[in-house]
């Protein structure tokens, strides 16, 4: 069917274009995957064989979109720009001038102004950014309500690629097992500021505008204050020459099991307030699309990242810039032990981990009726189903982080502190 054809049968769905001559559909894109009702307006593109657009959504309201293999919830809203490889659930919306890359997952009523770059990204929901963002390769949590949410100021940054040229740099805002029980104190990053991964936040942190934050902040309820600039001049500094990388290492690993985590929240719990129709079947699948992505990227980024140390280690150094003996044993450990931690990383978790705190929570979230939105699903439940549903995935996410203490302490070093 040629793309004119296309745009005809839609509008023969009752899908809204009010400028059809202006609008490009492509021969892959399967009508019945757009609900009627749905408005393009002029300008857009639509692509993708997988491209599934709810009812209620809105295209290209405030500029032309380009929106290619994405799945849209219902009464998402895509203002302006250029969509790939996303899945944004119900409620959410993205301001024009956008460029949201493979990997992106928006949740329920996440809101993003203009001019904003997400690839690699999720915000769990309530989530909302500002304009002029730059926010790959993190995920967000936080916020109880649209009226009580985590936020992204203006002109942030996330920093994700280092001056050794690698991007193990994942940044965890909040965390996923108590972020998807919707019940956890929001937090601020503020505008034109800067957030250099892979850090670590915990909900009810608040960061001032214009502060650049370096390190991880783990006590909740924090204002953060970055401490003042060192002194000024310069020093020597060779690309390739690590220093102790524990930290980095247990981050992403931390970050990779909490993916681990949304990704068995989805198969065991969202399945259930993902079924209503072929749109809702649509992002659940789009969403574990998504994850699979994010922990093939993350892998990939980790290896790339192990695989370096052979040349950090052979680097002659002298002075301030030697290495330390706790430093090398971390480069040795991860360089011989990545291996073995990525086969293990590559299949879902043991199943056995944490299964009684993951029955009772499925024992009481089957008791939800079957249909009900999932936030009504999620509030609905009693606090002993959150807090088991929580133990079940954070087990997971520790048995993860836990393979980095197991290499750091075979290599004789034990210091996973750094």
């Amino acid at each position: 069917m040629s793309a004119h054809k296309k745009v005809e049968a839609l509008l023969a769905r009752g899908v809204v274009i009010p400028a059809p001559e202006s609008v490009e559909v492509g021969e892959e894109v399967r009508p019945q995957r757009i609900a009627p009702g749905v408005v393009i307006h002029a300008g857009c593109r639509i692509a993708g064989a997988t491209t599934s657009i709810g009812p209620g959504c809105e295209l290209g309201a405030e500029g032309p979109a380009s929106v290619e293999d994405c799945q849209l919830g219902r009464d998402v809203a895509l203002k302006g720009g250029s969509f790939s490889g996303a899945t944004c659930l119900d409620g959410s919306s993205i301001g024009p001038s956008a460029q949201v890359r493979p990997g992106t997952l928006l949740e329920e009523e996440s809101c993003v102004a203009h001019s904003v770059g997400l690839k690699q990204t999720v915000f769990l929901p309530f989530v909302t950014a500002g304009s002029l963002i730059n926010f790959c390769d993190a995920l967000m949590a936080g916020g109880t309500s649209r009226q009580n949410h985590s936020e992204i100021g203006s002109s942030y940054i996330h920093f994700n690629f280092t001056p050794h040229q690698d991007k193990a740099t994942p940044s965890l805002v909040g965390d996923v097992p108590r972020g998807v029980m919707l019940d956890q104190a929001p937090i601020f990053l503020g505008g034109q500021g800067g957030l250099v991964g892979p850090t670590r936040i915990a909900y009810g942190t608040v960061i001032p505008a214009g502060a650049i934050c370096r390190k991880d902040v783990t006590d909740e309820g924090t204002l953060y204050m970055p401490p003042p600039a060192g002194p000024g001049g310069s020093r020597a500094f060779t690309p390739g020459a690590y220093g102790s990388i524990g930290r980095v290492v247990r981050n992403n690993l931390i970050y990779i099991g909490s993916l681990q985590a949304l990704q068995l929240w989805y198969i065991h719990a969202r399945a259930r307030t993902m079924a209503a129709d072929d749109f809702a079947l649509a992002c659940q699948g789009g969403a574990l699309g998504q994850i699979e992505a994010m922990l093939a990227e993350r892998l990939a980024r980790m290896r790339d990242l192990a695989q370096r140390m052979a040349g950090s280690l052979k680097l002659p150094r002298s002075g301030a810039s030697k290495l330390n003996p706790a430093a090398e044993a971390q480069q040795k450990a991860l360089l011989e032990g990545w291996p073995e931690m990525e086969a293990k990383l590559r299949d879902l978790p043991d199943q056995g981990i944490a299964a009684r705190q993951r029955d009772e929570f499925l024992a009481a979230w089957e008791r939800i009726p079957k249909g009900t939105p999932h936030l009504k699903a999620v509030a609905a439940l009693p606090a002993e189903a959150k807090q088991a549903g929580t133990d079940w995935l954070q087990a997971i996410v520790d048995s993860t982080a836990a393979l980095w203490t197991a290499a750091d302490n075979g290599s004789g070093n034990g210091s996973s502190k750094d």
